[in-house]
C-alpha cells in the first residue's frame, strides 16, 4: 500500500529563504501550502517596506507561489503580533531592559500561532527558513542543535522550541554550508527574491528615528528628563529618558570624560530615571543570571557549555549552573550582559538551555 504524501504547512516571509524551503520540499515529494502572517501595524506609514511580513514581503510570497504552483495563505495576525510582541517590546524597555522581539516573535507568533493553524489546515508539519537541525533520539525526544554550516545558525533565536514542538517542525536549511548556497538554489529554481537582501530592521518600527522614535509615539512618558551618574552614584550629567540607552552604548550619551577616555552605559535604572555610565572595563562581567530557562537536559545541575549572550557574538566557555537560581560562570569576562537580552548554551552542536539575562 502506498505510503500517504505529507502536507507541510511553509512559513512563507518572501525572503529567499522560505522561498527555497518551499521550493526543495516540493521537489522533494511533500504536498506544500505556503502561508504568510499579516503582522503589520495600521500606525505603520507605508506597510509595503516594513520588514518581513510586510504588505511587500506577502507580494513576493505570492509570486514565489504562483511559480511553484502552490496554494498560498495570508492569514491575519496582527492582534496576536501586537499583544505578545509589540505590547512586550515596549513593556520591556519601560522597565530598563533590551528585549529581542525576534525571539519573541519566533516564541508567540511563528511557532505557537503557526503550529496552531497547521493542525487547523489538517497539514502534518510545519517549515521554515531557519538554519538549525532538529536530531530524534530512539526514545523519542527531539532536541534543537546548530546549523551545519555554522557561520549561518540560527539556534540562538530557537532556543525555546521544545521536544514536542520539534516534532511537528522541519529546518531544511539546517543542513546547509552557507546563504550563497541557499541564492544559488534560489536562482536555480528561478525564484524572484533570489537576491533579495535580508530584513535588518525591527519589522514593525517604521519612523525615520528607528525604535526611539517609535517608543516616544507610544510612550512618551518614558523619555521624560533624568540624570546621568557614575558607578559611584555621582551624577555627571543629564538625559532626555531611560528609553533611549541600552547597555554598552558608547554613541548619544552626550558626554565626555575628563580624562578623555570614552563612557559607555553600564546600567538603566528606570525607577530613579537614573542612566549609570562608565569606562568599557566596568562593563565586564563573568556571571549572568537568568530568568524564563527552557531546558532541553533536565538533569543538568552543572556542566560545562559554551555559550553567547547576543546574537552575533561567539559563544564562549562556561560553566552552567543549575542551583536554585540558574546561571552561567563564563571562563572569561563578557562584555555588556544586557538585562532582557538573551543567553544560551550549548553542549558541542546541541542547545542545552536557554533564557532571558536578568
Amino acid at each position: 500500500m502506498a505510503r500517504k504524501k505529507q502536507t507541510v504547512l511553509v512559513a512563507m516571509s518572501g525572503g529567499v529563504d522560505s522561498s527555497v524551503v518551499a521550493g526543495l520540499l516540493k521537489r522533494r515529494g511533500y504536498d506544500v501550502v505556503g502561508v504568510t502572517m499579516q503582522i503589520w501595524q495600521e500606525s505603520q506609514r507605508d506597510p509595503r517596506h516594513s520588514g518581513c511580513c510586510s504588505l511587500g514581503a506577502v507580494e513576493d510570497a505570492r509570486r514565489v507561489a504562483r511559480i511553484l504552483d502552490i496554494p498560498h495563505y495570508v492569514i491575519n495576525y496582527k492582534d496576536t503580533f501586537r499583544e505578545t510582541v509589540i505590547e512586550n517590546f515596549i513593556e520591556e524597555y519601560a522597565a530598563g531592559r533590551t528585549p529581542n522581539p525576534c525571539v519573541q516573535c519566533n516564541r508567540k507568533v511563528k511557532f505557537e500561532a503557526l503550529l496552531e493553524t497547521m493542525e487547523e489546515l489538517e497539514c502534518d508539519l510545519l517549515a521554515t527558513g531557519h538554519y538549525a537541525r532538529i536530531r530524534s533520539s530512539k526514545d523519542g525526544h527531539h532536541r534543537l542543535m546548530r546549523s551545519a554550516g555554522g557561520a549561518k545558525d540560527q539556534s540562538y533565536v530557537l532556543y525555546m522550541l521544545q521536544s514536542e514542538q520539534l516534532a511537528k517542525v522541519m529546518f531544511p536549511l539546517g543542513e546547509l554550508g552557507s546563504k550563497a548556497e541557499t541564492r544559488a538554489m534560489a536562482r536555480e529554481m528561478g525564484l524572484p527574491v533570489a537576491e533579495k537582501p535580508d530584513s535588518q530592521e525591527i519589522c514593525f518600527v517604521s519612523e525615520a528615528g528607528g525604535y526611539r522614535e517609535f517608543l516616544k509615539k507610544e510612550r512618551p512618558e518614558m523619555f521624560s528628563g533624568g540624570v546621568l551618574v557614575d558607578s559611584s552614584g555621582a551624577v555627571v550629567g543629564e538625559h532626555a529618558g531611560v528609553a533611549g540607552f541600552t547597555v554598552g552604548q558608547r554613541k548619544g550619551i552626550g558626554l565626555t570624560a575628563s580624562s578623555g577616555r570614552p563612557l559607555f552605559v553600564l546600567k538603566l535604572e528606570p525607577g530613579a530615571n537614573r542612566v549609570v555610565i562608565g569606562h568599557e572595563e566596568e562593563l565586564l562581567q563573568q556571571e549572568v543570571v537568568l530568568d524564563d530557562v527552557v531546558w532541553h537536559r533536565e538533569e543538568v545541575t552543572e556542566m560545562a557549555v559554551d555559550a553567547k549572550i547576543r546574537y552575533n557574538m561567539p559563544a564562549q566557555p562556561a560553566t552552567l549552573v543549575r542551583n536554585g537560581t540558574t546561571k552561567l560562570v563564563f571562563k572569561k569576562p563578557v562584555r555588556a550582559v544586557t538585562p532582557g537580552q538573551i543567553a544560551v548554551a550549548y553542549r558541542g552542536q546541541s542547545v542545552v538551555a536557554g533564557g532571558v539575562i536578568r
